[in-house]
């Protein structure tokens, strides 16, 4: 009798486990994104695609960016900044590891900016980091920046995905097998497939929610739409928006529409002829039919912009009808151009479908003034050698997802192209001021500037369009910065 109890009890026990094991939550995360990074150090490149893996989740910075765009204390727990502004003096957090086991202390700090600061540095946005002119060890919890005037933007810039803390032992491997401090760890990058990353159990944070995530790279909308009803993922947190009254109405998925960072532009070479002329820029700024182009891009998501600015953004101004949709205005400036006819031109396209649409729409508007442009197609990898780097291109239509990017302007021999010392003069005084109304001055003057000299064609700030297994939580609305952050994301019943 007493064995026949024990034997009926073993099986109630086992049968519990197995209901259990059967009910309980999952704990992986599958997530398509349109672009597969060109590398996995954000150090080292520009493309968003590397933050949208690595930000957050594998590399961390001594500050964090939050879904609201407000720096959090990150491997800096605290700060003083002296009443000059030139001093910020970090306390760090204690008992951090990186993923291959070795500590984190002041000494990878100072490491990691005086590698961003070297000649021969490879980072996207060394111009951020310039002002520092020195980084000192205080003792190993304790690191002192100096610098050499007022960065208004200066924890703000620290905790972008060009500031993440790398360690001497593995920063030149970063590249490819990325060693950070973050709640993820890098397990392995499939080319052209996927990247897949694992919870890191030392991790010093708050604990995370999920055990293993896979970014699965998918270029092509129809593909990822059915990828997502197929459940071969869980979510993408930006989906084309033509295809998103799939979703609407299924229980299974929920729609997150919000806002990014990305302005959408018609980028111009301003150093190639006939751009160099600003009746050419501005004829074509009259050629552009915002609302035309947002209803056919974006499906009257987008917000349509008339500057390098995010309307969000408190400093924003309205600047859209410097340049009003008018052909015959774009017309008469051609002919003073010297271009009654018009002329050829390219516009190279990487692969998104705001871009491909965006293009198709412009070129049949520009035909009408007489500018003939041939669209180009191209993959994301030969965009950024073609256009970002070798600045080989007439047109193309990008998104610019960094935020408060306007300073890239300022910069010759960034790939537009444009060289203005009164627009540099304005953005060194917005660099050195921590005055907020000063700041929001200086802010609309840089972009009234760029909006009067037709730079490029300003499109609309691009939304994003999350679509997510219903039950995912925990996935940013808003884009503020680039990355998807997967510190919060969990399954609920």
């Amino acid at each position: 009798m007493g064995n026949a109890l024990k034997a009926i009890g073993l099986a109630l026990a086992l049968s519990t486990t197995l209901v259990a094991a059967a009910m309980a939550q999952p704990t992986e995360v599958r997530i398509g994104v349109a672009l597969e990074p060109p590398i996995l150090d954000p150090t080292a490149g520009a493309a968003e695609a590397i933050d949208i893996v690595v930000y957050q989740n594998i590399f961390e910075g001594l500050t964090r960016i939050d879904e609201n765009g407000a720096v959090q204390p990150d491997l800096a727990k605290s700060w003083t900044i002296s009443d000059d502004n030139l001093t910020y003096t970090f306390q760090l957090q204690d008992g951090v590891t990186f993923h291959d086991g070795t500590s984190f202390d002041a000494e990878d700090v100072k490491f990691t900016f005086d590698r961003i600061l070297s000649p021969n540095s490879t980072n996207a946005h060394k111009e951020f980091y310039e002002p520092i002119s020195s980084v000192t060890v205080i003792d190993p919890l304790t690191v002192e920046f100096k610098l050499s005037k007022p960065v208004g933007m200066f924890l703000f810039d620290l905790g972008r995905g060009d500031a993440v803390i790398v360690a001497p032992e593995s920063a030149d491997n970063n590249a490819t097998d990325p060693i950070g401090t973050g709640p993820f760890s890098f397990v392995q990058w499939d080319k052209g497939s996927r990247v897949v990353l694992e919870a890191y159990g030392p991790y010093w944070g708050e604990p995370i929610h999920l055990t293993k995530a896979t970014y699965v790279f998918i270029s092509d909308t129809a593909t990822m739409t059915n990828a997502l009803l197929a459940g071969d993922i869980d979510g993408t947190n930006n989906f084309a928006a033509e295809a998103l009254g799939v979703f609407e109405g299924n229980p299974a998925f929920n729609i997150l529409v919000g806002t990014t960072e990305g302005e959408t532009l018609l980028s111009t070479n301003n150093k190639k002829a006939p751009f160099t002329d600003l009746r050419v820029r501005q004829a074509m700024a009259h050629a552009i039919d915002r609302k035309a182009i947002i209803d056919g891009a974006t499906y009257g998501y987008g917000v349509p912009i008339g500057s390098h600015f995010a309307p969000h953004n408190p400093y924003y101004v309205d600047l859209t009808n410097t340049y009003p949709f008018d052909l015959d205005a774009a017309r008469k400036l051609l002919a003073e151009a010297g271009f009654p006819d018009g002329f050829s031109a390219t516009l190279k396209l990487p692969p998104l479908a705001y871009a491909r649409l965006s293009g198709q729409i412009i070129a049949s508007d520009f035909a009408k003034i007489g500018i003939k442009l041939e669209l180009i197609n191209v993959e994301w990898a030969q965009w950024l050698d073609d256009v970002y780097t070798k600045k080989d291109f007439d047109l193309t239509i990008i998104s610019h997802v960094e935020p408060f990017d306007i300073g890239n302007y300022a910069n010759p021999d960034y790939y537009f192209g444009y060289d203005n010392p009164v627009f540099q003069a304005v953005i060194e005084k917005l660099n050195g001021t921590t005055d907020d109304a000063q700041r929001k001055e200086l802010a609309i003057e840089a972009q009234t500037i760029l909006a009067k000299d037709a730079v490029n064609g300003y499109l609309f700030e691009l939304p994003q369009t999350g679509v997510w297994n219903s039950k995912l939580t925990g996935m940013w609305k808003n884009s503020p910065i680039e990355g998807l952050v997967l510190r919060d994301i969990r399954w609920t019943e």
